[in-house]
């Protein structure tokens, strides 16, 4: 088997047929399955799913869980069960725009073997509060590496083939995660480059009920930074100073987050856990962390201070 589609899917009712159907009218001149993994919806997607089997038995494979196991642990089923030398990712709620996208990215990576994953832009479609057109990412076309990776994931699940035998397995302390996509691809990313083509051939749909956008921004912060902990540990010391810098970042936006929430407290732990991976370094945070630290120490009164001082200097 030449690709493996692995779709994972919970509660998509409304979505999950133009997903799958987004992968069938791919052209392809190889062959290729896709590996539904169906986490016991409380919905109709078990119904659709099955319903599809039913109709492509030669190319879907629909795995219909008997109880809910969750996104993680229905992910790493799905491709455990996956048979092909390349694996494409799609979750039920996001879909692919153009019937070539499988083909060009397998072309691509058959002709340069150093190349681990190949990526593309995806668009952004927010069901509520953004009337806007986002794409991402916004970063130039071209390859990258693992330190890029690291420095922050420019790749949506939706967009990414990847030669799959270069990991073969998902390691033990990957199942106690709840960020699947970045710690994945870093793991491939040990082993070849990253190709990231100009090309917008998805769609990554942001509702509420979604299992990693529907989640407030400091949850999601927290178990990027969980991760990169944690692949600190297990990549090259060589990674660490692109690690760390990144986990600054984080706690930098968490500490700016807790401050616009009124909540000193977890300002002033966010700024030190901050400052303890390397914070001070990162090219101008040291104003912004001031800021922060003296809030957190002074709340309210920090502006009207900051302000007097301003004013005494300007006078001399």
């Amino acid at each position: 088997m030449k690709l493996s589609v692995a779709m994972i899917t919970y509660n998509h009712e409304r979505f999950i047929s133009q997903a799958i159907e987004s992968v069938l009218t791919q052209k392809a001149d190889f062959d290729f399955e896709i590996v539904i993994g169906e986490d016991c919806s409380t919905d109709t997607t078990r119904e659709v799913v099955a319903d599809f089997q039913r109709r492509y038995p030669q190319r879907i494979v629909a795995l219909l869980r008997p109880h809910n196991v969750g996104a993680m642990r229905n992910l790493q089923a799905t491709l455990a069960a996956c048979k092909g030398e390349y694996i494409a990712f799609l979750e039920g709620d996001d879909y692919w725009t153009r019937e070539d996208k499988l083909q060009r990215q397998v072309e691509f990576l058959d002709r340069h073997p150093e190349c681990a994953i190949s990526c593309h832009r995806a668009r952004y479609l927010y069901e509520v509060g953004v009337g806007s057109t986002v794409v991402a990412p916004t970063l130039p076309a071209g390859t990258y590496n693992l330190d890029d990776l690291l420095a922050g994931n420019f790749m949506m699940m939706c967009s990414a083939v990847c030669r799959w035998g270069l990991l073969g397995r998902l390691p033990d302390w990957f199942h106690g995660l709840e960020l699947a996509d970045w710690p994945m691809f870093a793991l491939l990313a040990r082993k070849g480059t990253i190709e990231l083509m100009d090309d917008v051939m998805a769609v990554y749909r942001v509702h509420p009920g979604g299992v990693w956008s529907g989640r407030s921004e400091t949850r999601r912060l927290q178990e990027a930074i969980q991760m990169l902990k944690i692949l600190e540990r297990e990549l090259p010391q060589t990674h660490a100073q692109a690690i760390r810098k990144t986990v600054a970042q984080l706690y930098l936006r968490m500490a700016e987050i807790a401050q616009s929430d009124g909540r000193r407290a977890n300002t002033g732990m966010y700024v030190l856990d901050c400052l303890r991976s390397g914070g001070a370094t990162l090219p101008g945070a040291g104003p912004v962390l001031r800021g922060l630290f003296w809030y957190s120490i002074l709340g309210g009164w920090h502006s009207p201070l900051a302000k007097a001082k301003r004013a005494i200097l300007n006078r001399g």
